[in-house]
């Protein structure tokens, strides 16, 4: 069953969030990090996954990209907050799609 992601991540410093999702978590990071894109994170070196869940429903993840992205920062804060106190770097968790 496919599964769809979204998943936030940040720099070294945890000053900036991006927030984005995907239907391949490790792929997309990997992405991210290598810098192949002219994105956000490639400008901001935002290549620390921090955050993530998942849903077998892609209309489920565009709605909650989407709600997460409107959230002021203290929110996104508190959701990571819940699932990784210590902002980790979850990439290791991500499972090969």
């Amino acid at each position: 069953m496919a599964r769809f992601y979204v998943y936030i991540l940040t720099n070294k410093n945890n000053s900036v969030l991006y927030v984005g999702f995907t239907n391949n978590l490790r792929r997309r990071v990997k992405e991210h990090r290598s810098g192949a894109f002219k994105s956000f994170t490639k400008r901001y070196n935002a290549h620390k996954l921090i955050y993530f869940e998942s849903t077998p429903y892609v209309n489920n993840a565009i709605k909650r990209e989407k709600q997460i992205k409107h959230w002021n920062r203290q929110w996104k804060e508190n959701l990571i907050n819940d699932m990784n106190p210590d902002w980790d770097d979850l990439f290791w968790m991500v499972d090969n799609d």
